[in-house]
């Protein structure tokens, strides 16, 4: 008899081991202070704060927005107020510099929400993905629709986006990016449509989760590496090298390629055509790059899929026939960008220059992040 209850008892465990989690991430973790979350509220501008009398501040931001106490104590901090297109590379640094030492120094702080303008705000998620070193939530959210307009989505972003810091469910999914009551993987998420509100998408890879009335909800997590485990450390990083981005279309010259090296171009990201392929020109030049040390990373322009690493066409010297001797290896200079869109490309490759020079170690870098 003892037996057979010891046995039930076991069956029945993981069941209530799974309804105790689900009931933990459903609820928020209450601070020590006042019962709610603490989530750290940072502005750099864009159309959220962009009223036709002049920009909003953060507080003023914050203000359009009465029910964000009920979810969490909101602290403010005006980092910038620019179109999203303004923002530097260095201020690019500095944030995350920031954000890092928010969760360095308060270990009371749920998450952390970024407002951006919409135009860069994947980029800027992205770099972000790949140099905050916490578990902990970063949101970044903008808006579609300015202050002023009518039916202005930037309320409602701003509340679901901090409403996703503070959910101790969020911990441990990279930076995440919220508008339209979708919850979008900041690798993975496309500006798709110039005026919608629903413009942000993760293609085929789909949402990571939904903002609902009664919860967060998510469906999976991010299978790259990101945050926490990130091996890029913006403390030791004076400077991002420049890195420009190239396209291929039918009769596509290589001369482009070749200025911007000698524009100062540490790298190259060409927005190749289907899986990987360049014109004649292109082709030509690509190879003077690698073999001169510049490394060149091939993305796809498509939108979607992957640019598989694979062997290229290596010219030798003529052989004593006077005909040119194949060999087909792969250049470490070239490297694939396997599905990251070609702007996403341009900042994994310059964090990657900013530590490395090595082609192989790049392509490593590029199969994990």
């Amino acid at each position: 008899m003892r037996l057979t209850l010891f046995r039930h008892a076991l069956a029945i465990l993981p069941c209530l081991c799974l309804a105790w989690a689900a009931a933990a991430d459903a609820q928020p973790r209450a601070d020590a202070v006042g019962g709610r979350p603490t989530v750290h509220l940072i502005a750099t501008g864009g159309t959220i704060a962009n009223r036709a009398q002049g920009r909003l501040s953060v507080d003023e931001l914050v203000a359009l927005v009465p029910p964000l106490d009920r979810h969490a104590t909101v602290e403010t901090e005006q980092f910038a107020n620019l179109p999203s297109s303004s923002i530097t590379l260095d201020q690019w640094l500095a944030l995350a510099r920031r954000i890092n030492a928010l969760f360095r120094e308060r270990a009371d702080l749920d998450g952390i929400v970024i407002t951006s303008g919409t135009d860069t705000l994947e980029e800027t998620a992205y770099f972000l993905n790949l140099t905050v070193r916490s578990d902990r939530p970063v949101v970044v959210v903008g808006a579609m629709r300015m202050p002023d307009d009518a039916g202005f989505d930037g309320a409602a972003n701003l509340l679901h986006a901090v409403r996703v810091a503070a959910a101790p469910v969020s911990r441990g999914r990279g930076v995440v990016v919220v508008l339209n009551s979708e919850i979008h993987a900041a690798r993975e998420v496309q500006k798709t449509h110039a005026q919608r509100l629903d413009t942000f998408d993760s293609g085929s890879y789909g949402l990571l989760g939904v903002v609902d009335d009664d919860r967060i909800v998510y469906y999976r997590r991010p299978g790259r590496r990101h945050t926490r485990r990130t091996e890029f450390d913006v403390g030791t990083i004076s400077r991002l090298p420049r890195v420009d981005v190239v396209m291929t279309y039918l009769g596509a010259p290589g001369d482009l390629l070749l200025a911007a090296r000698d524009r100062g171009a540490a790298g190259l990201v060409i927005a190749a055509g289907g899986a990987g392929s360049t014109t004649p020109g292109q082709d030509d030049a690509i190879q003077q790059l690698v073999e001169g040390g510049t490394v060149v990373v091939i993305a796809t322009r498509t939108g979607g899929g992957r640019v598989p690493a694979r062997s290229r066409l290596l010219k030798a010297p003529a052989d004593g026939d006077g005909d040119t001797a194949i060999d087909w290896r792969l250049h470490p200079n070239r490297v694939s960008a396997e599905d990251l869109t070609p702007v996403k490309a341009r900042i994994l490759l310059m964090l990657a220059l900013a530590v490395t020079n090595d082609g192989n170690e790049i392509q490593r870098m590029f199969g994990i992040y």
